[in-house]
């Protein structure tokens, strides 16, 4: 764990130095300075105290980078394309286990085939209208109305309207080595 480099960049980005960090906490600098080099592990009560002075949590302290806030500016989206329709997929964030993306399907166009996969999914329809069927479940959807399931069932999701479909869409998998979602 990389902690002390997680206390300097929290110190240095709220502009907080050394010396005002141990008149807080009682800590010596020539300490605080071996911490924040990785050269000495302070127990739980010190970060405790570190985290109260640079006012964040103590859990904050302790998050790996890839744990922490992911950003994906609108125009940097990774775009993709699914299935025989080539549907566009704009890939929005993720986490190790959750991913989320915005699907743009044409009239007519669908995920193709009934198709099962890991995980479990959650469906908002932001505009459009479309039919989704999963083994003997059906239903039209529009604008607004969200549906969900466990993608191990064989299930499909259709654009039945006369416009462009797009659907928010919501991932969860137990691993994160899941293959085509849909």
């Amino acid at each position: 764990m990389d902690i002390g480099s997680n206390i300097r960049a929290i110190r240095k980005r709220k502009n907080i130095t050394i010396a005002q960090i141990c008149e807080e906490t009682g800590l010596s600098q020539g300490f605080l300075s071996q911490v924040e080099t990785n050269k000495t592990s302070p127990s739980i009560a010190t970060l405790e105290n570190i985290a109260q002075a640079l006012k964040v949590p103590l859990a904050y302290l302790l998050l790996k980078k890839e744990d922490r806030m992911h950003i994906v500016r609108k125009d940097e989206r990774k775009i993709t394309t699914s299935g025989i329709e080539k549907l566009k997929v704009a890939h929005l964030s993720s986490t190790k286990n959750v991913r989320m993306m915005i699907v743009e399907s044409p009239p007519g166009a669908s995920t193709g085939e009934a198709h099962a996969h890991e995980g479990e999914e959650v469906h908002v329809v932001i505009k459009g209208k479309i039919y989704a069927e999963q083994g003997e479940d059906s239903a039209e959807f529009t604008e607004g109305d969200s549906f969900s399931w466990n993608a191990c069932t064989p299930h499909l999701v259709k654009n039945i309207g006369d416009e462009l479909a797009i659907i928010l869409i919501a991932v969860y998998t137990e691993s994160d080595q899941a293959g085509d979602l849909f």
